[in-house]
């Protein structure tokens, strides 16, 4: 069970304005219920509930999850029965961001390790979700954890597409910012952004500064939560998630019984008024339990139920009294994913990257958000300071009213790694479902484990594990061919605890040479329920193919592979450790980086770059995909037309001829002559006839 806590009563989610704060909530008794926790990189402690929940999870749930999906471990080439496994590997789930491409592609990707999935399942893969003990989410790699946990982890296929009962899905076909269409002005578009506004009107009322990542989050919610359907979209019949708070997860049945991973979610900030587009060194993370920061020139964290309160050394500046309900689920998750910073152009009244309709409707959201409330920091998600007046030589806002979190991938760090190195959550294995739109055809090319890597050799030295060898450049990333095929980082520490072994499972064209479907942009803000089931499939497919070298085949032996470099640090802490089997070791050979000897891009043949629209809409989209069947087709009609042209004239030129000789006949017979007028006179006044000839109507042509 967990410690004792304080639950102050949860908003009635029924109304929009649910998602205003409550204010003047008697705070809890310091002396039985904390409101700040402070530590160092040497004391390094997790939040109690935290820890109570993932080791319960270990005790109780993990092992038979682990024996479910290893079988007796013949699939290795093991045989569990005699190794006595007493401590099963710690897992972790790293889910990036990039929007809508990184919250689908995070969906079909855990679909393709799901034991629920009889597909993944019979290939192997099935099964890691579930001995995972950790799952971070940053941007909309946070969409899906928010949706998944606020659905209570129902498989991902129904999570997205719906069930026909209780599930309406994510409903990615309404446009996030114009659900309506492009016509900010009609009347459904209306009705929901009246909505939207009423919502922030409530908690602008509260005395609880807005900014334009409240849209945003209320934008999410609609999307991503569960009380939103096709039916009631754009009424007020629902409080279409106000109301819901992250801090609530833990009353989810799925998270009472365990069966979840512990979710969190990274977001990044920057000094208070210092309007940088970047963030600097300080990341920020949001757990059911708190908002924390494992950075050592922070190292603390506050209840999460009590966010909102402006704190001073760990007390509420208004005495006695707090606030609740500030960490509504789709705020928490538009705080990871508020890149306003970065795109929003107040000097030309433009945001970069969305389209044209989304980027009115945000900036006609924002105008009216500014006519009605009062906000500050307009491109960030403000939350107000709970960790003032501490740390002072070394946390940059410890004399701020307010911290301003961005978009998780600010610093360049788009994977959520930093939760899953704290030294203190003890991981062995960390799996990324990467998503990242790094190079110019939206695949990544390892920045963003490169930059992690970076920071954990530095400030994070001393709070973090280290990241295990990987290419050093982007570049090498791309040549050794590691960002475009599973990989596996760290297989062969000279302890178990020197680093984790990261399991790389990259955004890749399809091995068969067809072309991607799943490298869309990341400021796409729609796609059809057809194109979302597709990208589901492909997505899937590419966690459960693996890759044979120098081949467009799939290797029939990754779901073994997989299960090799997830148990590989159980098998390295037993004492003493028998030797990898013959199967892994093949595996290992074939997945693992060795940085001595490092693979090669041309072993990855015929990988087609370019994206397709799977299912195009509109003549643009029409014209893009079809562009050199509709070029040639084009050429061939010009080619026909000037045949035909080329025809007529030469059969003009043939009848003239036979015409005209024709009238030569006639006019040489007198018999056809017919007087018609006088045309003119000559010198003489003689008046002159010039005969006109009709000629014989003939049947047919001449």
């Amino acid at each position: 069970m967990f410690p004792p806590r304080f639950d102050p009563p949860a908003p009635s989610q029924t109304s929009v304005t649910d998602y205003a704060p409550q204010t003047n909530v008697e705070c809890p008794d310091l002396s039985t219920t904390s409101l700040l926790r402070v530590w160092t990189p040497q004391n390094q402690t997790l939040n109690p509930r935290e820890e109570d929940y993932v080791n319960t999870r270990i005790q109780n749930v993990v092992p038979k999850a682990w024996n479910d999906w290893l079988g007796n471990g013949s699939r290795m080439g093991y045989d569990l029965g005699s190794l006595n496994i007493t401590q099963w590997p710690k897992v972790g789930i790293a889910l990036p961001g990039g929007g809508l491409r990184a919250a689908q592609f995070a969906a079909g990707a855990l679909s393709g390790i799901d034991a629920r999935n009889d597909t993944a399942k019979n290939a192997g893969t099935g099964g890691l979700l579930q001995v995972a003990s950790y799952i971070t989410g940053l941007s909309g790699g946070s969409w899906t954890t928010g949706s998944l946990f606020f659905n209570d982890f129902p498989t991902l296929h129904n999570l997205v597409l719906g069930n026909g009962n209780t599930l309406d899905g994510w409903k990615l076909d309404l446009p996030f910012v114009t659900p309506d269409g492009t016509n900010i002005f009609s009347t459904d578009n209306q009705y929901f952004f009246g909505s939207i506004i009423w919502s922030i009107m409530a908690k602008a009322q509260k005395g609880i500064d807005t900014s334009m990542t409240d849209p945003w989050a209320r934008m999410i919610s609609y999307h991503f939560l569960n009380q939103t359907t096709r039916a009631n979209f754009f009424t007020n019949d629902s409080a279409h998630g106000a109301g819901q708070l992250w801090s609530s997860i833990p009353q989810v049945p799925s998270f009472q019984q365990y069966l979840m991973p512990f979710p969190i979610v990274v977001a990044d900030s920057r000094p208070v008024g210092s309007n940088l587009t970047t963030a600097l060194d300080l990341e920020s993370t949001i757990t059911p339990m708190e908002i924390a920061s494992y950075d050592p020139n922070l190292s603390a964290g506050m209840n999460l139920t009590f966010a909102g309160t402006h704190l001073t050394n760990g007390r509420a500046e208004n005495g006695s009294s707090c606030v609740t309900g500030f960490d509504q689920a789709g705020f928490v998750m538009g705080s990871s994913a508020s890149l306003f910073n970065q795109i929003l152009d107040f000097a030309h009244n433009t945001i970069q990257g969305f389209s044209s309709s989304d980027s009115k409707g945000i900036l006609y959201v924002l105008q009216r958000q500014l006519a009605e409330v009062r906000t500050r920091a307009d491109d960030v998600a403000n939350w107000p300071n709970p960790f003032s007046g501490i740390k002072l030589s070394t946390f940059q806002d410890a004399n701020a009213s307010w911290i301003e979190l961005l978009d998780g991938s600010s610093n360049n760090e788009n994977v959520p790694y930093g939760p899953l190195f704290v030294r203190a959550r003890g991981l062995d294995v960390i799996v990324t479902l990467e998503s990242s739109a790094d190079d110019a055809n939206n695949f990544p090319n390892g920045t963003g484990p490169i930059f992690t890597k970076r920071r954990l050799e530095t400030i994070l030295q001393s709070s973090h594990q280290p990241f295990p060898p990987i290419p050093a450049t982007a570049d090498d990333f791309v040549s050794t061919g590691v960002n475009a095929r599973p990989t596996f980082f760290g297989c062969d520490p000279s302890t178990p605890t020197e680093y984790p072994l990261v399991i790389y499972l990259p955004n890749t064209p399809p091995i068969n040479g067809d072309h991607p479907i799943t490298n869309t942009a990341t400021f796409q803000l729609s796609y059809t329920l057809k194109f979302t089931q597709l990208f589901l499939d492909a997505t899937q497919k590419l966690m459960i193919e693996g890759f044979t070298p120098n081949s467009n085949d799939p290797d029939p032996n990754f779901g073994a592979c997989l299960q090799c470099a997830a148990f590989d640090r159980a098998r390295m802490k037993l004492s003493p450790p028998p030797a990898r089997s013959d199967i892994c070791t093949r595996c290992f050979k074939q997945y693992c980086y060795d940085p001595q000897n490092p693979p090669s891009r041309d072993e990855l043949p015929n990988r087609v770059q370019t994206f397709r629209d799977p299912d195009p809409q509109g003549l643009s989209n029409f014209l893009a995909e079809n562009k050199f069947r509709f070029v040639g087709g084009l050429v061939g009609l010009v080619v026909l037309i000037a045949v035909l042209i080329a025809g007529a004239c030469w059969w003009k030129r043939r009848k003239d001829k036979k015409f005209y000789k024709r009238i030569s006949e006639v006019y040489q017979n007198e018999a056809f002559a017919i007087p018609v007028y006088p045309s003119s006179h000559n010198k003489s006044g003689s008046t002159l006839y010039e005969p006109i000839y009709e000629m014989p109507r003939h049947q047919g042509q001449l």
